[in-house]
């Protein structure tokens, strides 16, 4: 009884993780733009003129800080620019 337990459950989470991961890879697919001003403090996504590394921006909104967002959603946020900010 103890063993069918254990071989449901094991089947049941590589299910939830084969789901998990098709959709993970659907969406690095999905074309992407370099969002620059929406980033929260130590969010970024890579290096700026500040700094060399991602996850150092200092403030957020900080204007030359940028995250991936999918193509398109960038430019329906507030403050959200596709060219960096002064």
């Amino acid at each position: 009884m103890k063993t069918q337990t254990l071989l449901q459950s094991a089947l049941a989470t590589a299910i939830a993780l084969g789901a998990g991961f098709g959709s993970i890879a659907h969406a690095a697919d999905a074309p992407a733009e370099k969002c620059y001003g929406v980033v929260k403090a130590g969010k970024n996504d890579c290096q700026t003129n500040t700094h060399a590394c991602a996850g150092q921006a200092k403030a957020d909104s900080q204007g030359d800080s940028w995250v991936y967002l999918p193509k398109g959603a960038c430019e329906k946020i507030t403050g959200g620019s596709l060219t960096k900010k002064a």
